[in-house]
């Protein structure tokens, strides 16, 4: 049986990262939980309740035709059934089973909530998958397209779903009823469903005119209110809890509570967004799709609070501003950000279709919300989520309590509280070098052991590539590779990790990082150099330099300490083919049907070999999205370093690749 993380060691360790204020909130919460097993009160009575969150007139004619037709594209395959989830293509969408895992077949067990044993997925199946669907995020695709088309088959599907999950899925009851995250995304689905409907004649007889649907909204309110992800687990999860209590308080504030929801969810979103949050405008967790997460999740609350009226700090938008500057920053050539710690394809509002790049949308909407500043790269696509929230937000300049703001005049390359430095080349060469802290709070949930590592790309196209996630629960040896010192661009010693896990989403031990120098200024040649405390007695140091004029990125590693077995990995992405000889390997792709090339000269003191698609253990893979893998090749050097263990010692290992070789 697979339990990945209920034994008692588990608790164990998972108790040893909590203070004394989160002990005594976890133990509350127990309580309250046994408490709420045998007392389940009803809604309160609601009359003349009306919506009135609704898109100012003109909004859905802004919205550009491109992006309306890979909209209905979409809404009409969920129409007909089809959508894909992690990897997994499921053709049950007409008459969806709200409780079954199409990918092991099983389903989850009836029951109260919090008996429900999630993370087992011998019992319930693979959670992520379960709980996918129920975040709503397909209806608010479908009701998007009957806003823009005004055909009432979508809306009647949206309606018939949700009237099926109200039956299934009754307060308490299942596996919907556990985590706040999937909560809060569901309620910011249900506004948008509604806004979406407001033409609809059937709208307010879903919603507001629904007993059963008011039940669902008030006790969803209820459950965030008493079980806020608290302390070490205060990650995204309470920014997605406070972003959905927050709009649904604002767009349906028919209950005697709602004046009280409303209030504690900005004040709890105030203070999130900037813990979450480092000055430079980066995510904490250093996990490059939640910063995406948390952004999309805080431009929709400020969305909801700005059409409701509702004064929103002004350090909210200023979070969200420096955000999306940060974002803009440290895009490549084709707007891909990096690949760093752990990615779930989670987002905070869903109202495109496929083929919408994400991080484009975000770029436009800051564009439209804050103003772009002269450096960012140029956002050519559109989306459909962009005027939706831009018709709601007051646009930031126009904002007379906002306080002034020196946004940076240049682009910037080095993020000094997040250890993230950017190295730009020409012929669009981009490397992302890692010299910051391991993760965010006491468990640091979301990183990946992966102190010093780099991400190169070229023209968009990874050639050193961070593998990605691909898992969370269900397969430990899969989580365990793609976060492991091994499966990054980075040198292991002794076959240990920098730092040590406690479980999947639980670090024991965390490997300290300092950047000693960087130096991004000129034109001629870009440098970077860090080093690490995780390997107990010897310190990696690493140096990187980007020559612009010979298009060749040096990565020089040095092993401080007595002699250990280090193994120095590169992985290639999933484009290029590698024809290894000796220490040298001959890189080729095709971008934009032209082929590239490149030679990288790995260190001569160390034994290469190449791997891919191996599964024991796992080594060679590449995870484009979460639930997806694929081979990929692995350079692999293996040998021993030679360090004398004085101050002094040191070895390096030195590695070039040079482009159009």
């Amino acid at each position: 049986m697979t339990v990945i993380s209920g034994s008692a060691g588990w608790y164990l360790r998972r108790l040893s990262r909590m203070g004394p204020r989160e002990v005594a909130g976890r133990v509350g919460d127990t309580v309250r939980r046994r408490r709420w097993r045998s007392v389940r009160p009803d809604c309160p009575g609601v009359t003349g309740a009306r919506f009135t969150a609704v898109l100012p007139a003109g909004t859905i004619s802004a919205v550009s035709p491109d992006a309306a037709k890979r909209l209905v594209a979409e809404a009409d395959r969920l129409m007909y059934g089809h959508v894909e989830y992690f990897g997994v293509v499921r053709d049950d969408l007409t008459d969806p089973d709200w409780w079954c895992d199409p990918k092991t077949g099983r389903r989850a067990p009836w029951g109260y909530a919090f008996d429900v044993p999630y993370r087992n997925e011998d019992a319930v199946g693979d959670i992520k998958q379960i709980w996918e669907l129920s975040r709503h995020q397909y209806l608010t695709v479908l009701a998007a397209a009957y806003a823009i088309t005004g055909n009432e088959r979508y809306a009647e599907r949206v309606a018939e779903h949700l009237r099926s999950w109200w039956t299934a899925n009754p307060p308490l009851r299942g596996v919907h009823w556990i985590s706040g995250i999937e909560l809060g995304i569901r309620l910011l689905s249900w506004v948008w469903i509604r806004r979406l409907l407001d033409d609809w004649p059937g709208a307010a007889g879903l919603f507001e005119d629904n007993p059963v649907a008011l039940n669902q909204v008030w006790h969803h309110q209820r459950w965030l209110a008493a079980f806020p992800s608290r302390g070490s687990s205060a990650n995204n999860h309470v920014i997605a809890e406070a972003a959905g209590q927050l709009a649904a308080a604002c767009a349906f504030g028919w209950f005697p509570s709602s004046g009280r929801w409303r209030a504690d969810a900005l004040r709890s979103l105030e203070r999130h967004l900037r813990s979450n949050t480092f000055p430079s405008g980066l995510n904490r967790e250093l996990a490059t799709e939640y910063h995406g997460l948390v952004l999309e999740l805080g431009l929709a609350a400020v969305a909801e609070a700005d059409a409701a009226g509702v004064p929103v700090p002004p350090s909210v938008r200023l979070v969200l501003l420096r955000m999306t500057d940060a974002l803009a920053a440290v895009v490549d050539s084709r707007l891909r950000p990096p690949r760093q710690g752990d990615a779930d394809d989670g987002h905070g509002l869903v109202v495109d279709g496929a083929g919408t790049d994400r991080w484009a949308s975000l770029l436009a909407t800051g564009d439209a919300v804050f103003g772009r500043l002269e450096w960012w790269p140029a956002v050519t696509g559109t989306d459909v989520r962009t005027p939706l929230l831009a018709a709601l937000i007051r646009p930031y300049p126009k904002d007379a309590a906002a306080p002034a703001v020196s946004r940076p005049a240049r682009r910037p390359a080095h993020f000094a509280d997040a250890g993230l430095t950017v190295l730009r080349g020409p012929e669009e060469i981009w490397c992302r070098c890692d010299g910051g802290p391991h993760g965010f709070l006491s468990i640091a949930a979301h990183a990946h052991a992966d102190a010093l590592s780099v991400e190169v790309r070229h023209d968009g196209v990874d050639v050193l590539a961070d593998p990605g996630t691909f898992c969370y629960h269900g397969q430990p040896r899969w989580r365990q590779y793609f976060r492991s010192t091994l499966g990054h661009n980075t040198l292991q010693l002794d076959g240990a990790d920098q730092s040590v896990s406690g479980g999947p989403f639980l670090w024991t031990r965390q490997a300290r990082t300092r950047v000693l120098a960087v130096d991004t200024s000129g034109e001629g040649v870009a440098r970077w150099c860090a080093e690490h405390d995780g390997y107990q007695g010897s310190v990696h140091r690493r140096r990187v330099e980007l020559t612009a004029a010979s298009q060749e990125l040096k990565v020089v590693d040095e092993v401080r300490g007595p002699r250990r077995a280090v193994r120095l990995a590169f992985h290639l992405g999933p484009a290029i083919a590698a024809d290894l000889a000796g220490n040298r390997a001959a890189l080729t792709w095709i971008r934009d049907g032209e082929r590239r090339s490149a030679v990288l000269d790995l260190p001569a003191e160390l034994s290469w070999r190449a791997h891919r698609g191996e599964t024991d253990p796992p080594l060679g893979w590449y995870s484009a999205g979460f639930g997806r893998k694929e081979p990929t090749t692995t350079l692999l050097g293996t040998g021993t370093g030679t360090g004398t263990g004085s101050a002094d010692g040191a070895d390096g290992f030195t590695t070039v690749l040079r482009f159009g070789g």
